[in-house]
């Protein structure tokens, strides 16, 4: 009787099911183990195309990162190359909120997360930053989007109307918010954001040089992933 034959694997087929079993199970939920049984193969087999959990892991984040757009550097003003990255970074890292804690560890050696951080570095010192101040705006922008993907605020409150008549005055409508999570949590990502690049931008008045003034279409830009 012939043995049956195991599912052929390959890097991209096992990053693609440690990506699913990591949304659904959660870090705390992966072991190759697991993932060895989702895909229908024995351990040791996953051993042939990463020697490491934790290189596994990489792949998965790196192919989140992967899908951060980073072209706007160098062929559109930093401010509205900022803004336009934000909000492609954070509909990545929203879309698998559970790997953004081993993401915010840093690139590693991560190919797509170096070719980030490259690209939103040179446009910046491109645009006149210096080093110092591009490595700054580099990581708080890191800070605030990882901190965004992370959970939900509007979730964070509880659908009962009960709990917030008699004690908490001004929550009347918190238990409303849930029900308008995504206007809620994106509104308060685009608002965040849209301060944080006009204090950038004093910063450079004050310290490199004057600003143009951007183009009225630009400066209206919300990104493919603002549906507020």
């Amino acid at each position: 009787m012939p043995r049956p034959r195991q599912a052929l694997l390959s890097r991209q087929r096992i990053v693609e099911a440690a990506a699913a079993l990591i949304d659904a199970q959660g870090l705390a939920g992966f072991s190759t183990r697991r993932l060895a049984a989702e895909l229908g193969v024995r351990g040791p087999s996953l051993y042939n195309h990463f020697a490491t959990k934790d290189e596994i892991l990489d792949a998965v984040a790196d192919s989140v990162t992967a899908r951060v757009d980073v072209s706007f550097f160098g062929h559109v003003d930093w401010r509205e190359a900022l803004r336009r990255w934000g909000h492609s970074y954070r509909a990545a890292l929203a879309a698998h909120p559970h790997i953004v804690p081993y993401l915010a560890r840093g690139p590693g050696r991560r190919p797509a997360a170096l070719a980030m951080a490259d690209a939103v570095y040179g446009g910046l010192v491109e645009a006149g930053w210096p080093p110092a101040r591009a490595t700054h705006i580099g990581a708080l922008m890191r800070y605030f989007v990882a901190g965004s993907a992370l959970g939900s605020f509007a979730r964070g409150f509880v659908e009962d109307p009960g709990l917030y008549a008699e004690q908490y005055p001004h929550l009347t409508q918190a238990h409303r918010l849930a029900e308008h999570q995504h206007q809620v949590d994106e509104g308060a990502f685009a608002l965040g954001l849209d301060a944080l690049i006009d204090g950038l931008s004093r910063t450079y008045e004050q310290h490199v040089g004057p600003l143009p003034p951007l183009p009225t279409a630009t400066s209206a830009y919300q990104g493919p992933y603002l549906h507020c």
